[in-house]
């Protein structure tokens, strides 16, 4: 037999296993075909067998390789020297070498003569780096978590579709479908790959239809409406519920089912529950199957308590339930967690209460037993405050309605918690944990609290049509030194008014339920009433109180306070004093300063005594969502001191936990203030209204004022009538708030529910109406200018002396320059030239004193934001009154530490 070759590489390697089985196939098939011949032929059947031996393996080299040791590549087959060599074991070598995934082509030569046997290998290349390209919803470092493949990791296929295929599962994890990806290879030198996921990641997919089948009783729209998942449209931009997701689906099924249940439909099921990607693999088509089945009603309905302080039938009695209702799991429910409560309430911790249901399909009822089993009654045996690192304990335990030793009671648990969430130190959501005592009769109370940040740095900024640019900003800590303790400072800067003030508050005096707190502050208010670059008057209070607050109750305190204050009420008199009737005696001029001003000049000193009581049962003070607060304060000033008034202001406020995320209040204030002695209530005691009560109108928009309006010869027809007068809302126009000695606002809001993707951007929009008014003011006394041509107003010195102009001229008379001087009279006898300014005709108005409720509605945006509480208020008057300013857009923005 003569010397020859044999050569089988990967790339022939299925063609060969191919052609290997067909070629094994032959003998058998030519037997059946011709059986009586091959009796008759036995000396060719040898030559089979001779060839299937084949010749033996002497040596195995290895080619082509740059990584791996030749050893390591012949250990991956399982041929080795003096075995034969066959066509068969070279196909399972070549296999071998297949499975190992790295090499990019290989082959065997096996020379016949010599029995020298080759593995020609292509080794794979390494990869360099992985580079991801069009990612912008999902970013690196979150798909890099999914991808296996690695830098200097041998590059395989296999690899790179098992990260294709984990990189589209993440995307369909979010709900995009329609997202592909395509990989890229860069080869490089020395055997390097660049490995590169170019991703399309493609719309999020969204439920374009919901279909129901199946249902009679209740219509599509109504049952769409108990699904959580949404069909996506218009209104739905916010909503990240209408984007298709597996476990909502499956939700809403269980959703589905407990609708008909609260409606009796006790057989009901779904058939089937199919969701269908539309051909443009962009959206989701839903489709459910329903059968609604018979409706039921309440059959025998009873209450059996094991309990020896429980008797049934009083239970059964108080029942909300019937029989003969229409059967209602959702009154089961609520009937099961309110005996629960009942129970916890008077110290059964652990009692156990179970609905019964018995259905009978003839006459279609549902007979229900609840069954509350015998439990011991517990005491509390530990109160553990957990979590605080800052807060010392004893501001969390006095927080606690229960101590340790009393009998539990389930109701001042939840007062616990109320009371520690409206601290406002710990995370939402908090909850008072029951743990299972040293013995069944005893239970342990948990406080795991997570310490939010307590500090308040807020800062708001806007702009007025009166006040211009407003800077406002507070900062507050108010677990000052982990005491519970409050600390505050705040500043307001506007063109008009600027204030200071700091305050401190101990709620807990010696451990004793007395909260005592101190106030000092000093404000400044100017109001540009003629000139908007200049002030007519200056308002200066300083002052300070101090505070007393007792509890009565649970839910009611008595806070007494008091305060003493030192008003300054002034005018520039340079500006706005004159001797018009030559008395010699220069003093406030209401044509210039207008009257109500001028009677608002002096100094007083205010002594105010006043107390509040109030009702809070809010389950938060930072973020409420169900409870209600009320309050009533009365102060009086005349103990001593300059003013007298009473005032008295009522505040109430309701919330409400609507279902579905939807956070419904109503809030009510009002109040009114009456002075007597020889001056009526002052403008600066008066109640005012505006932005920061009132949305939708002005910093003190709303309300009695005073409008000089001013004859404008527009036509220049040189005479002045009617149609030359300013209209009310003419910006030329000076216009003051008076204030109002009586008031009422009432606030309805509704806090929407967004997706996910949105709360968890921390925005929670909403809606509102706001209703409110000012009025009652005695009605000032008003000026007309009495001069068709203005009224020229002398500008003076600090003294008080009007100024004039005196003209300086040369020996020929020619004019060398100017001074200003307080005569009249120059030295050659000459007059001088008065300085100052015309007041053009104008007339006043008093608009705005009436009891008619403006009324505004709009939505606002909060929002969570990296810098800090963000509020954004679109507002727009529906109802006002003559005069009232109006304001369509306002925000503030704050931060905590």
């Amino acid at each position: 037999m003569g010397s020859r070759a044999s050569t089988i590489s990967a790339s022939h390697y299925a063609a060969a296993l191919l052609g290997c089985t067909m070629l094994a196939g032959l003998p058998t098939v030519a037997l059946a075909q011709d059986a009586a011949p091959a009796a008759q032929q036995p000396a060719p059947a040898a030559a089979p067998a001779a060839q299937q031996q084949g010749t033996v393996i002497r040596t195995i080299a290895v080619s082509g390789a740059q990584r791996l040791e030749p050893e390591t590549i012949v250990s991956y087959i399982q041929l080795r020297p003096g075995m034969v060599y066959t066509a068969a074991a070279a196909d399972q070598a070549l296999a071998d070498l297949a499975a190992t995934e790295l090499f990019a082509d290989f082959r065997i030569d096996f020379n016949d003569a010599t029995g020298a046997m080759t593995i020609a290998v292509e080794e794979n290349p390494i990869i360099n780096r992985i580079i991801l390209e069009g990612n912008r919803r999902v970013d690196d470092e979150k798909l890099s978590e999914e991808i296996n493949l690695r830098p200097r990791q041998i590059f395989t296929r296999s690899r790179v579709r098992a990260d294709v295929a984990r990189i589209i599962e993440l995307y369909k994890r979010q709900g995009r479908f329609a997202a592909t990806v395509e990989p890229q290879m860069v080869m490089l030198d020395q055997n390097r790959v660049d490995v590169i996921f170019e991703i399309t990641e493609g719309p999020k997919s969204k439920v374009r239809q919901i279909n129901i089948i199946g249902n009679e009783v209740f219509s599509d729209g109504q049952l769409q409406g108990e699904m959580l998942t949404r069909e996506d449209s218009l209104l739905s931009f916010f909503s990240s519920n209408t984007s298709y997701d597996p476990d909502r689906m499956a939700y809403d099924q269980q959703l589905l089912r407990q609708f008909y249940l609260s409606q009796g439909y006790a057989d009901f099921r779904v058939v089937s529950a199919v969701a269908e990607l539309t051909p443009d693999r962009r959206d989701f088509i839903i489709t459910y199957v329903v059968e609604e089945g018979e409706r039921y009603r309440f059959g025998d309905v009873e209450v059996v308590s094991q309990l020896r302080d429980f008797r049934s039938d009083v239970l059964t009695q108080q029942l909300s339930i019937a029989t003969g209702d229409w059967y209602d799991s959702e009154k089961v429910d609520q009937i099961e967690e309110g005996l629960t409560e009942t129970a916890g309430a008077y110290g059964y911790a652990f009692a156990d209460v179970r609905p019964r249901i018995v259905r009978n399909a003839e006459d279609r009822t549902m007979d229900v037993t609840f069954t509350i089993s015998d439990a011991p009654r517990v005491y509390v045996e530990a109160v553990e405050v957990n979590g605080n690192t800052l807060t010392q304990d004893k501001v969390i335990r006095r927080e606690f309605r229960i101590a340790e030793g009393d009998a539990f009671s389930s109701l001042q648990v939840a007062r616990t918690t109320a009371r520690i969430n409206s601290l406002g130190y710990f995370q939402e959501n908090f909850e008072v944990t029951q743990v299972e005592g040293s013995t069944p009769d005893r239970i342990i109370l948990q406080a795991n609290v997570q310490e939010e940040p307590t500090g308040q740095l807020s800062l708001s900024a806007g702009f007025s049509s009166l006040e211009s640019f407003i800077f406002n900003g507070s900062i507050q800590q108010n677990n000052f030194r982990g005491r519970g303790q409050t600390i505050g400072l705040g500043v307001n800067y506007s063109r008009y008014s600027q204030s200071a003030n700091i305050s401190f508050t101990e709620p807990k005096v010696f451990d004793r339920d007395i909260a005592v707190g101190a106030d000092l502050y000093r404000q400044q208010y100017n109001n540009g009433y003629f000139d908007r670059d200049s002030a007519t008057f200056e308002q200066t209070t300083t002052g300070g109180g101090i505070r007393v607050g007792v509890p009565l109750s649970e839910y009611v305190s008595l806070l007494g306070r008091y305060t003493l204050n030192y008003q300054e009420v002034s005018v520039d008199e340079t500006r706005f004093f004159a001797d018009f009737d030559g008395d010699g005696v220069a003093q406030c001029e209401p044509l210039i300063a207008g009257r109500y001003l001028c009677d608002a000049i002096g100094n007083r000193l205010q002594s105010i005594l006043g107390a509040s009581f109030s009702y809070n049962t809010l389950n938060s003070r930072v973020r409420p969502t169900s409870g209600t607060s009320a309050s009533i304060s009365l102060d009086f000033a005349g103990l001593g001191g300059d003013t007298q008034y009473a005032r008295a202001r009522i505040n109430a406020a309701r919330f409400w936990n609507l279902g579905s995320g939807f956070i419904g209040s109503l809030s009510l204030e009002g109040g009114y203030i009456y002075g007597w002695g020889d001056d009526d209530v002052l403008l600066t005691d008066r109640f005012f209204l505006g932005e920061g009560q009132m949305r939708g109108f002005d910093i003190r928009g709303v309300g009695p004022r005073v409008v000089r309006r001013f004859y404008v010869d527009e036509n220049a027809d040189g005479v002045l009538d009617e149609a030359d007068l300013l209209p009310l809302g003419d910006d030329r126009n000076q216009d003051d708030a008076l204030g109002g000695n009586a008031y009422y606002l009432a606030r309805a809001e509704v806090e929407i529910p967004l997706g996910s993707g949105a709360a968890n951007l921390g925005l929670r929009p909403s809606v509102f109406v706001d209703v409110g008014s000012l009025f009652s003011v005695t009605r000032p006394q008003l000026t007309t200018s009495p001069l068709p041509d203005g009224l020229f107003i002398p500008q003076r010195d600090g003294s008080g002396n009007a100024l004039f102009q005196q003209v300086t001229r040369d020996a020929s008379g020619t004019v060398t320059g100017t001074t200003v001087v307080a005569s009249p009279i120059a030295p050659d006898g000459s007059l001088n030239s008065p300085i100052g300014t015309t007041l053009p005709p104008f007339v006043e108005e008093f608009v705005g004193d009436s009891p008619s409720p403006r009324v505004s509605a709009g939505i606002g945006v909060n929002w969570n934001s990296p810098f800090g509480p963000f509020r954004i208020d679109l507002a727009y008057a529906i109802l006002k009154e003559r005069g009232d300013e109006t304001k369509l857009f306002s925000f503030n923005v704050g931060t905590q530490f």
